[in-house]
């Protein structure tokens, strides 16, 4: 089973599964094709889009345990 965590970079994201984009696009990161986002972690994302990082990483692993 794949899961993530919030120190995975959003490039690294991007590849562990192609539903994880969506996610992200929906709870209000933009940004994912800008170069800058690949390195950054999901928790340094969260924190400028004021994102609660815990929930959405809960949420993202719900979805890819449900794969």
């Amino acid at each position: 089973m794949k899961q993530i965590d919030k120190d995975m970079t959003i490039g690294t994201l991007l590849q562990v599964d192609e539903l994880i984009a969506p996610i992200l696009m929906r709870s209000g990161m933009h940004c994912l094709g800008c170069p800058a986002s690949q390195m950054e972690t999901l928790e340094e994302a969260c924190m400028v889009h004021g994102i609660d990082c815990d929930t959405l990483v809960s949420n993202i692993n719900e979805v890819l345990a449900d794969r």
